[in-house]
């Protein structure tokens, strides 16, 4: 028997159901003309000293118009955000909030140095990336052609962008996603391992606050 669509959606979890709900919403509110996309990108400028504030979280919302490339983006979202949330970040939900806030961080204060008005795709790349350091003994399917473990995927992705969308421009927002991925991964799961670490633990704690907000216990 199929599974009922309320079954389906009520089974994301809830982080990642969010934020797919809310890119939807976006294109959606795009594409029947209520706001433009000139409404939505983010610049410091703008943000900042004109007090639109919602840029700051509009820039990690709007992949693009309705479209097969926003479908693609949003299976990239439900399956390694999804996966993260799942897995990783199991029973820890302010974790991974705290993760998705930092590195949109991370993208804002590095974005005047781009030209990239939409951060979004960063973000969810820095997911992908996390995910692959993470599960570094599975094994994906590139097109059902060539088999590669799961730390390779990034950097597959990286090079298909640059050799068939135009360049190292259209590669520049996953390659930037790299780079806020690794900062991470670096300081929550290398630095403690690789740098003897007193305490054991990543660099990256989740402040109290936010664990209460989320109803997180104390680890």
């Amino acid at each position: 028997m199929a599974q009922p669509v309320e079954q389906w959606i009520t089974d994301i979890p809830p982080v990642t159901r969010v934020w797919v709900a809310a890119s939807i919403g976006a294109s959606v509110l795009v594409e029947c003309q209520v706001v433009a996309p000139l409404q939505l990108y983010f610049s410091w400028k703008a943000a900042v000293g004109n007090m639109q504030i919602w840029r700051f979280i509009t820039t990690f919302l709007y992949f693009g118009p309705l479209s097969l490339d926003l479908a693609f983006h949003m299976f990239f979202i439900m399956r390694y955000s999804r996966l993260l949330e799942e897995n990783s970040f199991s029973n820890r939900r302010a974790d991974y909030v705290w993760l998705l806030f930092l590195c949109s961080v991370f993208l804002l204060i590095i974005s005047p140095l781009l030209t990239m008005p939409f951060l979004s795709s960063s973000l969810a790349f820095a997911l992908v990336y996390i995910w692959s350091r993470r599960n570094p003994a599975i094994k994906l399917s590139l097109f059902g052609v060539v088999t590669i473990t799961a730390p390779y995927l990034p950097l597959c992705l990286v090079a298909f962008s640059w050799l068939l969308q135009g360049g190292f421009q259209a590669a520049l927002g996953d390659i930037v996603g790299i780079l806020a991925g690794h900062t991470y991964v670096f300081l929550q799961d290398y630095w403690p391992r690789e740098m003897w670490s007193t305490t054991g633990k990543g660099e990256i704690q989740t402040p109290a606050f936010v664990k209460r907000l989320f109803g997180q216990a104390e680890r």
